[in-house]
């Protein structure tokens, strides 16, 4: 590693010092497509040509349908990858109110050429139900638990400098059972301030700031629950307030909340100036894309209330929390790391909430 790179400042350092709150930064999500591409990446995954010529698709979608759709690539791995072969593996919601994602895998020959794996990607995301053409190259996977952690150096150097080491134990110490479990090396999906990275799936739950002292507890899934919180970003299926009080609760249920079925809406905003008058109006209309834009358009709102509720696995009893938060001010934070140990990374303010109020209802 060169001398500049050593001497450079990240931005996950500076989060991390300032005590920005991870919880809440997870990236929503209704489909991921996840393929492998060789490194060396690029800095916009967008542009490699495996992606790009599907953009004008997820355009139509997260326009017109308000779906969110999250393409990430992984690198070839020498112990998972086969020569020759492409994979992709393929995650949505599989309804409103769920625990894990949906997996469907595949491994395409090399032979058959880009546009054929543009052709499944576009079936996937249009037809999921009629994969009949595929059907010889998808694989029973959909036991196997994949861990995603960022190394995308070429997206901010935060990834690269915490990332690899982390993805490096991660690989040594429970990457070698690839039929319950992979670790791979990713493509950014968000959130470098709290490099290094992790997204958990099919479970859906993004991690960050990640130390080596809890990976056991996280990959095990035992031990106290509590111990974990300063490291979760939030789960997926949820928007930013509704992951927040996700994390509250999980707290308080322990491990078997990863199990049950579970979905989320917030009620009420504590708004000013027009903000206030129009977030109960608009947020009755029933169009997705306009929801979306609603809830970034009040990001900062003086207090949250949330709903959520789940079900016990293999029972119909509904349970429900609500759920209120209050802002306890801001912090400084960059989000982009310093190329140079002399650049300067311009800070911004980021609003931090607590949870003031839990209450159980009844069924």
């Amino acid at each position: 590693m060169d001398q500049p790179l050593m001497n450079c400042r990240y931005c996950a350092d500076i989060a991390k010092a300032n005590g920005v709150d991870p919880l809440g930064t997870a990236a929503k999500t209704d489909h991921w497509l996840i393929t492998e591409m060789k490194q060396p990446w690029s800095g916009s995954l967008v542009e490699n040509p495996q992606v790009k010529p599907l953009i004008p698709l997820f355009k139509k979608l997260i326009f017109r349908r308000g779906i969110l759709i999250r393409p990430i690539a992984i690198a070839t791995d020498h112990d998972y990858s086969q020569t020759g072969w492409t994979r992709v593996l393929y995650y949505h919601r599989p309804s409103s109110q769920f625990a894990q994602y949906a997996k469907q895998e595949f491994l395409i020959p090399e032979t058959e050429g880009l546009n054929f794996t543009m052709a499944l990607l576009q079936s996937l995301l249009k037809q999921p139900n009629n994969l009949k053409h595929y059907h010889q190259y998808q694989q029973d996977t959909t036991d196997i638990r994949e861990l995603l952690v960022c190394t995308h150096t070429q997206v901010d150097l935060a990834c690269g400098r915490y990332g690899t080491p982390i993805y490096r134990q991660l690989k040594r110490d429970y990457g070698h059972h690839p039929q319950s479990l992979r670790v791979w090396q990713a493509t950014h999906f968000g959130g470098h301030q709290f490099a290094p990275t992790l997204l958990d799936l099919p479970t859906g739950q993004f991690w960050g700031h990640l130390d080596p002292a809890i990976l056991p507890s996280l990959i095990e899934r035992q031990g106290d629950v509590s111990s974990l919180r300063p490291y979760y970003r939030g789960w997926s299926g949820l928007q930013k307030f509704e992951q927040m009080a996700e994390g509250e609760i999980w707290k308080r249920e322990g491990w078997a909340w990863l199990d049950y079925p579970k979905s989320g809406r917030t009620t009420q905003k504590g708004l000013k100036g027009i903000k206030q008058f129009l977030y109960p109006l608009l947020r009755l209309i029933p169009f997705q894309l306009l929801q979306m834009w609603l809830e970034q358009w009040t990001q900062e709102a003086d207090w949250v209330e949330v709903h959520l509720q789940f079900a016990l696995p293999k029972t119909t009893q509904i349970s429900r929390y609500r759920v209120r938060l209050a802002a306890k001010g801001r912090v400084k934070t960059a989000v982009k790391s310093a190329a140079k140990a002399n650049e300067s990374m311009p800070l911004q303010e980021q609003w931090q909430y607590e949870v003031t109020q839990v209450v159980q209802c009844d069924p």
